[in-house]
């Protein structure tokens, strides 16, 4: 299996299992998008909680060239630690939602 073969696979285990926590609070669904032609990967929310709606993602994560681009993590446990531990190295994952500017001293890759 080859590398962006191997870090789709990952991406998709991670993000299917944050889908499979339900929230404590409010009738809210997960749901996972996942266009692997393009290589966007997504894990969105959609409900209710008390009489607001719920609506957006979770989790956001592209591949770009070989490097996994984190667009958007709303999750406490942060999913580039998820990815780190699955074995995809620092400088494969860009944090996109850091300005191009930090990322120079995040210890992840700039771009």
């Amino acid at each position: 299996m080859d590398k962006v073969s191997q870090y789709r696979q990952i991406v998709q285990d991670i993000l299917m299992a944050h889908s499979q926590i339900k929230p404590v609070y409010g009738e809210i669904e997960m749901d996972v998008l996942f266009d692997q032609d393009r290589d966007h990967y997504q894990v969105l929310r959609t409900g209710w909680l008390q009489k607001k709606r719920v609506y957006g993602v979770l989790i956001h994560i592209d591949i770009k060239g070989e490097k996994l681009w984190i667009q958007y993590d709303g999750t406490e446990v942060g999913v580039a630690n998820e990815l780190i531990e699955s074995g995809i190295p620092k400088t494969d994952i860009v944090l996109a939602y850091h300005s191009p500017f930090v990322r120079q001293y995040d210890g992840f890759a700039v771009s």
